[in-house]
Protein backbone atom coordinates (compact mmCIF):
# COMPACT_ATOMS: atom_id res chain seq x y z
CA UNK A 1 0.00 0.00 0.00
CA UNK A 2 2.79 2.56 0.91
CA UNK A 3 4.91 2.20 -2.21
CA UNK A 4 1.16 2.72 -4.19
CA UNK A 5 0.97 5.95 -1.84
CA UNK A 6 4.57 6.58 -3.40
CA UNK A 7 3.98 6.63 -6.57
CA UNK A 8 1.17 8.93 -6.80
CA UNK A 9 3.21 11.16 -4.38
CA UNK A 10 5.84 11.39 -6.48
CA UNK A 11 3.42 11.78 -9.63
CA UNK A 12 2.01 14.50 -7.81
CA UNK A 13 4.71 16.31 -6.65
CA UNK A 14 6.18 16.08 -10.28
CA UNK A 15 2.76 17.25 -11.90
CA UNK A 16 3.68 21.12 -9.36
CA UNK A 17 7.20 20.42 -10.32
CA UNK A 18 6.40 20.56 -13.95
CA UNK A 19 4.40 24.03 -13.28
CA UNK A 20 7.27 25.61 -11.41
CA UNK A 21 10.36 24.33 -13.00
CA UNK A 22 10.32 26.55 -16.13
CA UNK A 23 9.34 29.84 -14.32
CA UNK A 24 12.49 32.44 -14.12
CA UNK A 25 11.01 33.23 -10.37
CA UNK A 26 8.94 32.26 -8.12
CA UNK A 27 7.97 36.01 -6.20
CA UNK A 28 4.20 35.83 -8.12
CA UNK A 29 1.57 35.74 -5.45
CA UNK A 30 -0.89 32.97 -5.20
CA UNK A 31 -4.45 33.40 -3.52
CA UNK A 32 -2.82 32.18 -0.22
CA UNK A 33 -2.88 35.65 1.45
CA UNK A 34 0.66 36.75 2.15
CA UNK A 35 2.01 33.42 -0.18
CA UNK A 36 4.31 34.03 -3.29
CA UNK A 37 5.08 30.72 -5.80
CA UNK A 38 8.18 30.75 -3.66
CA UNK A 39 6.24 30.43 -0.33
CA UNK A 40 4.08 27.27 -1.54
CA UNK A 41 7.30 25.51 -2.57
CA UNK A 42 9.26 26.40 0.37
CA UNK A 43 6.27 25.03 2.99
CA UNK A 44 6.18 22.21 1.07
CA UNK A 45 10.12 21.85 1.27
CA UNK A 46 10.12 22.52 4.30
CA UNK A 47 6.86 19.76 5.52
CA UNK A 48 8.75 16.86 3.83
CA UNK A 49 12.05 17.68 5.71
CA UNK A 50 10.26 17.50 8.78
CA UNK A 51 8.36 14.34 8.12
CA UNK A 52 11.18 12.73 7.09
CA UNK A 53 12.69 13.55 10.54
CA UNK A 54 9.56 12.35 12.54
CA UNK A 55 9.95 9.05 10.63
CA UNK A 56 13.58 8.67 11.33
CA UNK A 57 14.25 10.04 14.54
CA UNK A 58 10.81 10.80 16.46
CA UNK A 59 12.26 12.27 19.69
CA UNK A 60 13.76 14.42 17.72
CA UNK A 61 10.69 15.55 16.63
CA UNK A 62 8.92 15.45 19.83
CA UNK A 63 11.99 17.62 21.31
CA UNK A 64 11.92 20.38 18.25
CA UNK A 65 8.31 20.45 18.14
CA UNK A 66 6.22 19.14 21.32
CA UNK A 67 6.21 22.75 22.04
CA UNK A 68 6.39 24.63 19.02
CA UNK A 69 4.06 27.63 18.82
CA UNK A 70 0.89 27.22 16.66
CA UNK A 71 2.34 29.08 13.79
CA UNK A 72 5.48 27.06 13.18
CA UNK A 73 4.46 25.53 10.24
CA UNK A 74 4.00 28.57 8.39
CA UNK A 75 7.00 29.85 9.45
CA UNK A 76 8.63 27.36 7.48
CA UNK A 77 7.44 28.76 4.83
CA UNK A 78 9.62 31.80 5.02
CA UNK A 79 12.64 30.21 4.72
CA UNK A 80 14.76 30.58 1.40
CA UNK A 81 14.17 27.36 -1.27
CA UNK A 82 15.37 26.18 -4.46
CA UNK A 83 13.94 23.39 -6.97
CA UNK A 84 17.12 21.08 -6.19
CA UNK A 85 16.27 21.48 -2.63
CA UNK A 86 12.76 20.72 -2.97
CA UNK A 87 13.66 17.48 -4.63
CA UNK A 88 15.93 16.44 -2.46
CA UNK A 89 13.21 16.55 -0.07
CA UNK A 90 11.28 14.84 -1.75
CA UNK A 91 13.39 11.79 -2.24
CA UNK A 92 14.64 11.68 1.42
CA UNK A 93 10.82 11.36 2.61
CA UNK A 94 10.10 8.77 0.33
CA UNK A 95 13.21 7.00 1.57
CA UNK A 96 12.76 7.34 5.14
CA UNK A 97 8.61 6.92 4.62
CA UNK A 98 9.91 2.96 3.33
CA UNK A 99 12.31 2.23 5.90
CA UNK A 100 9.88 2.88 8.73
CA UNK A 101 8.88 -1.04 10.22
CA UNK A 102 5.40 -2.20 10.15
CA UNK A 103 3.33 -0.82 12.65
CA UNK A 104 5.29 1.70 13.98
CA UNK A 105 3.16 5.08 13.71
CA UNK A 106 4.73 8.73 13.44
CA UNK A 107 4.44 11.41 15.54
CA UNK A 108 3.00 15.14 13.66
CA UNK A 109 1.12 17.97 14.35
CA UNK A 110 -2.31 16.29 15.18
CA UNK A 111 -2.86 12.83 15.30
CA UNK A 112 -0.09 10.42 14.96
CA UNK A 113 -0.22 8.42 11.97
CA UNK A 114 1.30 5.41 9.98
CA UNK A 115 3.73 5.66 7.06
CA UNK A 116 0.94 5.02 4.64
CA UNK A 117 -1.14 7.78 5.93
CA UNK A 118 1.72 10.34 6.27
CA UNK A 119 2.31 9.66 2.00
CA UNK A 120 -1.30 10.54 1.74
CA UNK A 121 -1.13 13.31 4.01
CA UNK A 122 2.42 14.97 1.96
CA UNK A 123 -0.29 14.11 -1.19
CA UNK A 124 -2.85 16.22 0.04
CA UNK A 125 -0.92 18.99 0.45
CA UNK A 126 1.14 18.76 -2.82
CA UNK A 127 -1.84 18.74 -4.75
CA UNK A 128 -3.36 21.26 -2.22
CA UNK A 129 -0.47 23.91 -2.65
CA UNK A 130 -0.21 22.77 -6.12
CA UNK A 131 -4.16 24.11 -6.83
CA UNK A 132 -2.52 27.94 -5.30
CA UNK A 133 0.40 27.60 -8.00
CA UNK A 134 -1.99 26.86 -10.92
CA UNK A 135 -4.85 29.55 -9.56
CA UNK A 136 -1.75 32.04 -9.92
CA UNK A 137 -0.34 30.98 -13.03
CA UNK A 138 -3.68 30.88 -14.82
CA UNK A 139 -3.81 26.73 -15.34
CA UNK A 140 -6.62 24.92 -15.14
CA UNK A 141 -5.33 21.23 -13.98
CA UNK A 142 -7.18 18.21 -15.31
CA UNK A 143 -8.25 16.32 -12.57
CA UNK A 144 -6.43 12.67 -11.82
CA UNK A 145 -7.76 9.47 -9.88
CA UNK A 146 -4.89 10.66 -7.38
CA UNK A 147 -7.59 12.94 -5.82
CA UNK A 148 -9.14 9.48 -4.32
CA UNK A 149 -6.61 9.75 -2.24
CA UNK A 150 -7.25 13.04 -1.35
CA UNK A 151 -10.69 12.43 -0.98
CA UNK A 152 -10.00 9.07 1.44
CA UNK A 153 -7.89 11.58 4.32
CA UNK A 154 -10.98 14.17 3.90
CA UNK A 155 -13.73 11.30 4.67
CA UNK A 156 -10.95 9.85 7.91
CA UNK A 157 -10.89 13.67 8.52
CA UNK A 158 -14.45 13.61 9.49
CA UNK A 159 -14.16 13.98 13.45
CA UNK A 160 -11.24 15.56 13.49
CA UNK A 161 -12.95 18.71 11.87
CA UNK A 162 -16.09 19.00 14.38
CA UNK A 163 -13.09 18.49 16.90
CA UNK A 164 -10.86 21.63 15.80
CA UNK A 165 -13.98 23.71 15.57
CA UNK A 166 -15.31 22.82 19.32
CA UNK A 167 -18.23 20.48 18.17
CA UNK A 168 -19.15 17.45 19.57
CA UNK A 169 -18.42 14.50 17.06
CA UNK A 170 -21.73 13.32 15.37
CA UNK A 171 -22.52 9.56 16.21
CA UNK A 172 -24.41 9.32 12.84
CA UNK A 173 -22.22 8.18 9.90
CA UNK A 174 -22.40 9.93 6.84
CA UNK A 175 -22.40 8.06 3.43
CA UNK A 176 -19.78 9.85 0.89
CA UNK A 177 -21.10 9.82 -2.76
CA UNK A 178 -18.23 10.97 -5.33
CA UNK A 179 -18.24 10.60 -8.95
CA UNK A 180 -14.43 10.29 -9.67
CA UNK A 181 -12.56 12.26 -12.84
CA UNK A 182 -13.07 9.26 -15.14
CA UNK A 183 -16.67 8.66 -13.74
CA UNK A 184 -15.86 6.17 -11.50
CA UNK A 185 -17.54 6.12 -8.36
CA UNK A 186 -16.16 6.46 -5.06
CA UNK A 187 -17.89 5.56 -1.64
CA UNK A 188 -17.35 5.80 2.06
CA UNK A 189 -19.22 4.86 4.50
CA UNK A 190 -22.70 2.59 4.73
CA UNK A 191 -25.31 2.58 2.10
CA UNK A 192 -28.48 3.09 4.40
CA UNK A 193 -27.08 5.96 6.20
CA UNK A 194 -29.56 8.46 6.35
CA UNK A 195 -26.40 11.51 5.90
CA UNK A 196 -25.44 11.90 2.91
CA UNK A 197 -22.71 13.98 1.00
CA UNK A 198 -22.43 13.76 -3.57
CA UNK A 199 -21.02 15.08 -5.99
CA UNK A 200 -17.69 15.54 -8.09
CA UNK A 201 -14.53 14.42 -6.43
CA UNK A 202 -12.75 17.31 -7.76
CA UNK A 203 -15.41 19.45 -5.83
CA UNK A 204 -15.05 17.71 -2.46
CA UNK A 205 -11.18 17.55 -2.45
CA UNK A 206 -11.20 21.40 -3.35
CA UNK A 207 -14.02 21.83 -0.48
CA UNK A 208 -11.75 19.71 1.92
CA UNK A 209 -8.60 21.70 1.54
CA UNK A 210 -10.35 24.67 1.08
CA UNK A 211 -9.08 26.03 -2.18
CA UNK A 212 -13.14 27.01 -3.14
CA UNK A 213 -15.96 28.22 -1.10
CA UNK A 214 -18.73 25.93 -0.99
CA UNK A 215 -21.08 28.05 -2.93
CA UNK A 216 -18.81 27.45 -6.07
CA UNK A 217 -18.77 24.02 -5.92
CA UNK A 218 -21.39 20.96 -6.73
CA UNK A 219 -21.43 19.52 -3.60
CA UNK A 220 -24.51 18.30 -1.68
CA UNK A 221 -25.17 17.43 1.55
CA UNK A 222 -28.55 15.83 2.75
CA UNK A 223 -29.41 15.05 6.49
CA UNK A 224 -28.64 17.30 9.41
CA UNK A 225 -25.00 15.82 10.11
CA UNK A 226 -23.68 15.89 6.29
CA UNK A 227 -24.90 19.74 6.56
CA UNK A 228 -23.16 20.54 9.90
CA UNK A 229 -19.64 18.60 8.24
CA UNK A 230 -20.05 20.55 4.42
CA UNK A 231 -18.92 24.18 6.18
CA UNK A 232 -15.94 22.66 8.15
CA UNK A 233 -14.48 19.81 6.15
CA UNK A 234 -10.93 19.75 6.19
CA UNK A 235 -7.79 17.11 5.05
CA UNK A 236 -5.53 19.10 6.92
CA UNK A 237 -4.18 18.76 10.63
CA UNK A 238 -4.20 21.65 13.06
CA UNK A 239 -6.82 24.60 13.46
CA UNK A 240 -9.55 25.31 10.79
CA UNK A 241 -8.40 27.39 7.63
CA UNK A 242 -9.89 30.65 6.38
CA UNK A 243 -11.54 29.20 3.66
CA UNK A 244 -11.81 31.45 0.33
CA UNK A 245 -14.44 33.76 -0.59
CA UNK A 246 -17.24 33.03 -3.25
CA UNK A 247 -16.36 34.03 -6.53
Amino acid sequence: MITEVLRDLRAESAALDDLVAPLPDWSRPTPAVGWTIAHQISHLRWTDHVAALAATDPAAFAERFGTAPADVVDRGAEEPVTLAGWRASRDALERALLAVPAGVRLPWFGPPMSPTSMATARLMETWAHGQDVADALGVVRAPTARLKHVAHIAVRAFGYAFLVNRLPVPREPVRVELTGPAGERWVWGPEDAANRLTGPALDFCLLAVQRRHRDDLAVTAAGDVARAWLPIAQAFAGPPGSGRERT
